[in-house]
């Protein structure tokens, strides 16, 4: 099968083109840098131009291009990078797609926080989108800018990723230390749920759907056990044989984090349900499993 990545070396891109290159794939990773061999394509999203005929000769492209959520959650900047890093990438991959004979498969890279805030309900694939937080209208907007491939008949599965944890992602990068130094704190008063995902299970279940001929849809990337923040911070604290005692007050959070409070204040009881239904088996369960694979 011969599939092409955009993000292909990033933190989540580079184990999934090595697990597609281990599996027997033909994986081109589309790079904005000038190519370096035949594994490598050149493209320039913000200037719509790529090498059609790549795409045009694909079974699946999958995009996980994307930057980093980290930075100041008040800069404008800041929010014009996290819109178009990935709403572009993905509406020009759509449309080359749609212009393809064959159009492939497309695997479009999103996240959880479509759903938005949820309470204690139990979330699944055909739950709807709520409220107006900055991501979940990111998270929207992207999903549209598949739209193209998905007209042109496409099979389409949009990844509505939860916080993946692993060394060397966001997420591990800034609570690691903190709770190192038994800093940990929950946020609020812990009541919120909040999905998680090994990267492994993220790997092996993207190659899945890749390699699936028939799964489109949203796709829910999420272990099938979700903690509440206080039971995932206990868990994170116990993981470093550290106390987390603090807790950082809605308030507080509120005030600080900007239009990105939401993300660490909504309740999200998310549930693989599509992934489960297609037999995916997880190697990380629950929260308990995903950070000791996270750390290990």
């Amino acid at each position: 099968m011969r599939v092409v990545v955009a993000g292909g070396s990033g933190f989540l891109g580079s184990p999934l083109v090595a697990h597609l290159r281990d599996r027997g794939h033909t994986v081109t990773v589309l790079t904005r840098r000038a190519s370096g061999g035949e594994q490598e394509s050149t493209w320039d999203p913000y200037g719509g131009r790529l090498d059609q005929g790549v795409i045009g000769q694909a079974d699946v492209v999958v995009n996980v291009a994307g930057s980093g959520l980290l930075g100041n959650p008040h800069s404008e900047k800041w929010k014009r990078s996290i819109r178009d890093s990935r709403i572009v990438t993905t509406r020009v991959l759509a449309e080359a797609i749609a212009r393809a004979d064959e159009p492939p498969a497309f695997l479009a890279g999103n996240g959880s926080s479509w759903y938005g805030d949820h309470g204690a309900d139990p979330v699944t694939e055909d739950s709807d989108s709520r409220g107006d937080a900055f991501m979940t209208q990111v998270t929207r907007d992207w999903q549209a800018a598949a739209d193209p491939a998905l007209e042109a008949g496409a099979r389409v599965c949009v990844l509505r990723t939860a916080p993946v944890m692993s060394r060397g992602g966001e997420t591990m990068k800034l609570l690691e230390p903190l709770f190192k130094l038994g800093l940990g704190a929950r946020l609020g008063r812990g009541e919120q749920f909040f999905p998680v995902i090994s990267r492994r299970d993220w790997v092996a279940a993207v190659a899945m759907l890749a390699e699936h001929p028939t799964a489109s849809g949203p796709i829910n990337l999420c272990s099938p056990v979700t903690p509440t923040n206080a039971e995932f911070t206990a868990t994170f604290a116990r993981s470093v044989h550290r106390p987390a005692f603090l807790a950082a007050p809605r308030r507080v959070l509120s005030v600080g984090a900007g239009p990105a409070a939401p993300e660490l204040l909504r309740s999200l009881d998310l549930r693989p349900a599509a992934l489960l239904s297609l037999g995916y088996r997880f190697e990380d369960p629950d929260v308990s499993a995903v950070l000791a694979s996270g750390l290990a």
